[in-house]
């Protein structure tokens, strides 16, 4: 906004040499590696420009490339008809590694993980170059960040938000995002938040679901929450009521592993309270009688279950989160549920007004 308090006209943007005008839309392939054929895999951009000036606010998913729930949720939040009142830019990526997603993996082709990879270079490894070319020609032209995120292969994120809550901008957009449960996460090395912190631009990171599948719930709560953090930084009109729940963050988290080898058997739900020695679940010899049964030391909420019966000893198998108000977050989480499933996102397929 200028001084006079009038509206200013986005300056438009530029993106690996595109550049889109205010109140233009546009899809194009950011040039990137290519399979060991020769065979062309392009990065995937698509820039909205509003008309107004406002933030830059990239939405990325699959730098994981197993990860699904976030492809299909930018799918649907860029038919929103609401981005048609945009205010400053949104900057869609829904799959970051190519590779991982055509062969439905977390991986690039040499194993590195791409998330461990940033801010990369030009002339480094696989990993490293497309990191690089994420990094250089988008991810720092962005003014904010929401990466988004699913659990691995067998294991089942309760939908949440990772964020270091220390940074006031990563705290506004965090709280605005509307989902009960926060963990405050400190930094790992080669992870895209990291990199970003160190630019200097907050970055949030939704985790729901569990890879290589689609969890329309946790599609749901993904899109309402970006449309709700774009709100909050005035991108968006706000709302004429409110949508959904309070949010609270984990004091700690831990990890329940398993005893023994077997076969497990979740017996706490994702999403669960457990309190001091109650069952969360039985591992089991497979030829035998012997059974190993896991039980909550502490009291908190399930925010992570392995959904695999095979498990090896010391696998992780539930990820408690503890917090100071249980009960307030155990009524969060039910409001949120019966908010997701009484959305008119819900299980549809049109591009309703929000």
């Amino acid at each position: 906004m200028a001084r006079d308090g009038s509206e200013r006209k986005n300056p438009g943007i530029e993106i690996a040499g595109i550049r889109v005008q205010p109140g233009g839309r546009q899809s194009f392939d950011l040039p990137g590696a290519q399979l060991y054929t020769h065979t062309p895999l392009d990065l995937p951009v698509e820039v909205i420009c509003g008309r107004l000036d406002g933030p830059v606010l990239l939405v990325c998913a699959a730098i994981h490339g197993d990860e699904l729930n976030g492809v299909e949720i930018i799918r649907r939040l860029r038919s929103l008809k609401a981005v048609k009142r945009l205010h400053g830019t949104l900057v869609l990526v829904p799959v970051v590694n190519l590779f991982g997603f055509i062969h439905r993996s977390r991986y690039l082709p040499d194993r590195r993980d791409l998330n461990r990879c940033f801010p990369g270079h030009a002339e480094g490894s696989l990993g490293s170059r497309v990191a690089h070319l994420f990094f250089s020609e988008v991810v720092v032209k962005c003014t904010h960040i929401i990466d988004l995120h699913t659990g691995a292969v067998h294991r089942e994120n309760l939908p949440q938000l990772r964020a270091a809550l220390d940074e006031g901008q990563v705290e506004e957009m965090a709280h605005s995002f509307e989902l009960p449960v926060i963990v405050n996460s400190g930094f790992i090395d080669g992870s895209l938040r990291s990199a970003a912190h160190e630019a200097g631009i907050p970055v949030i990171t939704y985790e729901a679901g569990e890879a290589l599948r689609l969890d329309e719930r946790c599609i749901v709560a993904g899109v309402r929450g970006v449309t709700n953090v774009m709100r909050g930084l005035g991108m968006l009109p706000a709302r004429r009521r409110p949508w959904m729940v309070e949010p609270y963050v984990a004091r700690s988290t831990s990890w329940v592993r398993a005893p023994s080898d077997g076969l497990f058997r979740p017996l706490a739900k994702l999403g669960a309270r457990v309190r001091p020695g109650d069952l969360l679940g039985v591992v089991a010899a497979p030829f035998g009688g012997l059974e190993s049964y896991l039980k909550a030391k502490s009291e908190g909420i399930v925010i992570c279950v392995n959904n695999l019966p095979l498990v090896n000893q010391g696998e992780a198998l539930f990820h408690v989160a503890r917090f100071a108000a249980f009960d307030a977050v155990e009524e969060q989480l039910n409001a949120q549920q019966e908010a997701v499933e009484q959305d008119r996102l819900y299980e549809m397929t049109g591009n309703p007004e929000i």
